[in-house]
């Protein structure tokens, strides 16, 4: 198997697909709410070193062996106090959330577990405990995906359906997806729409979530230091995917709040903004991630198709040998580039065997343009071309010419050929008969080297059409 790549650096191109959200709403707002706090680093909790990530404590670094009592009482004002305020804003706004549950968090905070449950807030889960894990070896990191699936629902009474790390690793979402067991992962950042992916042999959903419509940033540099800037902010991401969705292309925002942060009053006063502001606007669907994923799988269920970058090398010249006509050694060298989902649609592997048709030699640039038949000539009146070439003649009303028609097309073809030792071929898709007519006497009056050009890139613009005929 030739070198592949894994990232999709494509998503869903220049059409996003409309996300059709329930009652026409013009954008869909999240609101998740990281519960951590129990979960953290910890002596306690068996960690070797106490807790550094997400605080309030500028430079904040890891105490070796030791208790960080500044650090603890933090993350303890999270669910002391900041759980709660969060709690009356949203339940008074009648605002639903997802929480992201640290399963030995939730553990250790019954009353928060069940006021969350009062106020039918969705509880995902956000791993077993609230530390890194890029450093895991794959079977401790699974039995610890276990473990928090085992004592979420426990500690909840019902197993997650949601799940979102934070802190992965680069085998997290296989691994998680690999039990089966969620409708939806949050552990990317890389779209502003759910969106499917293939991975440990099952359709996974995944519902992108955010680093920077967060409150993390009033622990981080550059970051937020006023609850006003946090509203600003959150402001600018609403109005903008609010007018996408007035124009027809609507998107989810998502937001992340964590209690021991967005608890603190003067970050607070930024979000009950925020939660004012939306309240005045018709079509803002504020939803828990559950109801996005069941949403999403009912209304954009996975579309399955073989895809190029997956296929073995017999079968991807097999499907795209003819593309470039009677020419298969183009999709062979393809198929040794480094191809990955960008390659999957049309547009991207048009790219690839353009490639391989760009670098070739001219000697055989010039076999492809020798193979093109024609344009309403002699194999078309015996019927022997490609079911391709077919097609097009005939999109172009050129199985149905005229006895005078026929007659010029026979002379501008032969004087072509003889003028610059190949067929004239043009992209029949983007011209009538009197446009192709028209092209024949304004090609005609070209320099040899700058026809060649031109029907080459003819030659890539029938290819692109016959893709896009095959794929997305």
């Amino acid at each position: 198997m030739a070198e592949r790549y894994p990232r999709d650096l494509s998503g869903y191109g220049p059409n996003p697909p409309d996300a059709k959200w329930p009652g026409g709403a013009k954008i869909s707002v999240q609101f998740v709410l990281n519960f951590e706090e129990g979960g953290e680093n910890c002596l306690l909790h068996g960690d070797a070193a106490s807790e550094a990530f997400l605080s309030d404590i500028p430079g904040a670094a890891p105490w070796e062996g030791q208790r960080h009592w500044n650090m603890e009482s933090i993350y303890d004002y999270g669910a002391r106090a900041g759980f709660w305020r969060l709690h009356r804003m949203f339940t008074k706004a009648d605002v639903p959330l997802t929480i992201y549950g640290v399963a030995s968090a939730l553990a250790r905070a019954p009353e928060q577990v069940a006021a969350m449950q009062d106020a039918g807030w969705e509880i995902a889960s956000h791993g077993l405990k609230w530390v890194e894990h890029k450093d895991m070896e794959e079977d401790e990191e699974r039995a610890a995906i276990a473990e928090a699936i085992r004592l979420h629902t426990e500690v909840v009474g019902t197993a997650p359906r949601g799940w979102y790390t934070g802190r992965c690793s680069m085998n997290t979402l296989r691994l998680v997806a690999e039990t089966g067991r969620f409708d939806y992962i949050s552990d990317a950042y890389d779209d502003d729409l759910p969106h499917w992916v293939n991975v440990a042999g099952r359709d996974q959903l995944v519902i992108p979530y955010t680093l920077e419509a967060n409150d993390m940033r009033f622990a981080a540099t550059p970051g937020y230091v006023t609850g006003g800037q946090f509203f600003d902010y959150l402001k600018d991401a609403f109005d903008l995917l609010y007018s996408e969705g007035e124009a027809g292309a609507p998107k989810l925002l998502s937001i992340g709040l964590h209690c021991r942060l967005m608890g603190r009053p003067g970050k607070a006063a930024g979000l009950q903004r925020f939660l004012d502001y939306i309240q005045g606007f018709e079509g803002v669907w504020c939803a828990r991630r559950i109801d996005i994923a069941e949403h999403w799988a009912q209304a954009h269920p996975p579309v399955h198709y073989r895809r190029p970058s997956e296929m073995s090398r017999s079968e991807f010249t097999t499907n795209y040998g003819g593309v470039f006509e009677h020419s298969p050694w183009v999709a062979e060298r393809a198929f040794e580039l480094e191809l990955g989902p960008a390659h999957d649609r049309a547009i991207g592997l048009h790219n690839a065997l353009c490639r391989s048709f760009r670098s070739a030699s001219d000697a055989e640039r010039l076999g492809v343009l020798r193979a093109h038949p024609d344009l309403a000539g002699k194999l078309a009146a015996a019927k022997q071309l490609t079911a391709e070439s077919t097609q097009e003649q005939a999109s172009a009303g050129l199985d149905a010419l005229t006895d005078a028609e026929r007659e010029a097309f026979t002379r501008l073809n032969a004087t072509y050929t003889e003028r610059f030792g190949f067929p004239f071929i043009i992209a029949v898709k983007d011209y009538d008969k009197l446009g192709i007519l028209d092209a024949f006497q304004e090609r005609l009056q070209r320099s040899s080297e700058d026809e060649f050009g031109e029907a080459c890139r003819q030659v890539e613009r029938i290819a692109l059409y016959r893709l896009k005929d095959l794929l997305p």
